[in-house]
């Protein structure tokens, strides 16, 4: 989608222009670099399954580079990993480099030395799981240091040119690969007036209506609609997002039968974080877990999303086989097209 005309009601497309009756915004978000053009040159996103493969070849790649590097400081910036932001994506992210730093790298690379691997988690609030309770982020911060993390709160990243990272205040990190996970952004489509976006969202009213329009909604991480209990917008959560479509979809039932249409009201199931093996955290409604209680909660939540009994059986089988192994298929570098391939292909 390029734009909207919601004076038409017509969107235009790369396939030409659509006309519609009622318009669905859902285009979720995409990463934020907060206009920093290092960063966003220099650092790895992880938004999408070809930015998660592209990370996974990276570390694999700087292995091998580090197995023929001539100096020890070219070995360790090839180890090094860093991850921007502390919220859920980071902290899990730190908590599986570190298990794979202990666990499974050492078998596929015995000629390195993994003490001089270092895992930088950087945040710049002033605790990991911010938007967490208390006690997780107490817990998931106490998990992080036993596996060995490096925890930096109160630090800005300044900029990132593939090689050096700069923080406000404290010394520069020397890395070849950084994953950034410190914000997201709307996608915004064209067409809307200014006045009726925030934050890069699309203000929304309770019925999930852009407010500058009269037939055009907008659910998830793209909405923000703002209530006593959010006064900033809800969490750009996928529960959200579900509870959001859910509420529309009945109220669009409803306006066909020319009755009133529902507020919506989220109803929060809890947040959940996973650290490492047999360490996670929950907030739940009344309760909160942390621990060995708390992964085994996170994995059967998860599993119970996985479409299909065989998948989820599967998926199962390998969660147990690589907890009892330690085993991973991490071996592969999978090579990415350029896009003169691409466009052959």
């Amino acid at each position: 989608m390029e734009s909207i005309d919601s004076k038409s009601n017509e969107i235009q497309t790369s396939i030409g222009s659509i006309s519609y009756n009622h318009l669905v915004i859902a285009t979720g978000a995409d990463t934020n670099f907060f206009g920093n053009k290092s960063i966003q040159t220099h650092a790895f996103p992880m938004k999408t399954t070809s930015e998660s493969l592209l990370i996974r070849n990276r570390v694999l790649q700087c292995m091998e580079q580090a197995l023929i590097s001539d100096s020890d400081a070219d070995r360790q910036a090839n180890m090094n990993i860093v991850i921007v932001g502390a919220g859920p994506t980071g902290v899990e992210l730190a908590g599986a480099f570190s298990e794979m730093k202990r666990y499974v790298l050492p078998k596929d690379y015995p000629e390195l030395n993994f003490d001089q691997m270092h895992i930088y988690l950087i945040e710049a609030g002033s605790k990991v799981l911010g938007t967490m309770s208390e006690k997780s982020s107490i817990a998931s911060h106490r998990f992080l240091s036993d596996l060995g993390v490096n925890i930096l709160t109160n630090s800005i990243v300044l900029s990132y040119d593939g090689l050096v990272v700069q923080i406000k205040d404290r010394e520069p990190i020397n890395a070849k690969t950084m994953i950034w996970s410190a914000g997201i952004k709307g996608n915004i489509i064209n067409g809307i007036p200014e006045s009726g976006i925030i934050r890069s969202r699309y203000l929304v009213d309770l019925s999930n209506r852009l407010t500058e329009t009269e037939n055009i909604y907008a659910l998830g991480d793209i909405a923000y609609m703002q209530t006593d209990k959010f006064p900033n917008g809800h969490p750009q959560v996928a529960q959200v997002a579900m509870q959001q479509a859910s509420l529309l979809a009945k109220n669009f039932q409803r306006m066909d039968k020319n009755l009133p249409v529902r507020p919506f009201e989220y109803k929060d199931l809890g947040s959940m974080a996973t650290i490492g093996r047999s360490k996670a955290v929950a907030d739940l409604p009344g309760v909160h877990l942390s621990g060995f209680m708390a992964w085994i909660f996170w994995l059967f939540v998860h599993l119970m999303n996985i479409l299909g009994v065989k998948n989820k059986l599967f998926i199962f089988i390998y969660w147990m086989w690589y907890y009892i192994s330690f085993s991973q298929s991490l071996r592969l570098v999978i090579s990415q097209k350029s896009p003169d391939q691409e466009a052959k292909a």
